[in-house]
Order: structure tokens, then sequence, then C-alpha cells
């Protein structure tokens, strides 16, 4: 793989069950078990649901706000986790969009590309969502010390 191509986070541990992944540039967000009474944080599961959502979300954005700026937008991402002979994993992923635009001949633009950007991103655009559909090896070894 070439620097163009190659993306990295680090995940470090800050104590039992909690953990700070940080980007090549620097950018950091905390998540955990979510398994303590009151514990907010995101779990690696609806970390996975949020990349998801929101890989999807800069797609459609992109290619609908050119048109007009919406006056709603929100995307919902849904999934089952089983466990099962196969190990541990979600099923049953479902990414839903509640996207209003003003009214308007903008807004009816954006409203009409709608179908076709979320579409485009699922069939093709969006990372994280295709790598997840299409299915890649993940290699784990340790590190020597």
């Amino acid at each position: 793989m070439t620097d163009n191509t190659l993306r990295s986070v680090s995940v470090e541990r800050t104590s039992t069950g909690h953990f700070t992944a940080t980007n090549a540039r620097g950018g950091t967000i905390s998540f955990g078990t979510g398994s303590e009474p009151g514990d907010t944080d995101f779990t690696p599961v609806e970390l996975l649901l949020a990349a998801i959502g929101g890989c999807t979300a800069v797609d459609v954005d992109v290619a609908t706000s050119r048109h007009a700026e919406p006056t709603g937008f929100a995307v919902t991402v849904t999934g089952n986790k089983i466990s099962d002979e196969l190990g541990n994993r979600m099923t049953d992923l479902a990414v839903t969009f509640s996207v209003s635009f003003p009214d308007g001949e903008p807004g009816d633009r954006a409203r009409a590309i709608l179908p076709r950007a979320v579409k485009s991103s699922h069939d093709r655009l969006c990372t994280v969502s295709r790598t997840v559909e299409i299915g890649t090896p993940v290699t784990a070894r340790v590190a020597d010390a």
C-alpha cells in the first residue's frame, strides 16, 4: 500500500474497559465496553454503526447540499448483535435517512436526487459499508515487545 492509501488509528487503554483511539491527524475519540452503570461511552459496535452512518451521510450530504441546504438531516443505523457458530457479529444492518429540504426549486432538485445519492453511496461510494458488505480479511498479530 502507498502512503496515499494507508489509513490508521492507534488505540490505547486509558483504564479498565476504557480506550482512546487517535488518528494520524491527532484527533481522538474515547470508547469503552459500555458495561458499567451510567457509562455513556460508545462501544466498538456502536462506533461501527456510526462509521457506516457517517460515511454514507457525508456522501449524501455532498450530493444533495449542492442544490439546497437541508432543513433536517438524520441517519439511523440499526443491526442485531448475535452470537452463533460463526462467533459474535452483526446482522441485518440497515441505514435509514430522514432528510428534508426547503420548499422551492433548489429543494425540489435536492429531494429529487436524494434516492440516487443514497443508492450511489451504498452501491459504490461509502468505503465503510462497502468494506463490510464485500468482506475484507482482518489480520491480528502480537508485535514483538
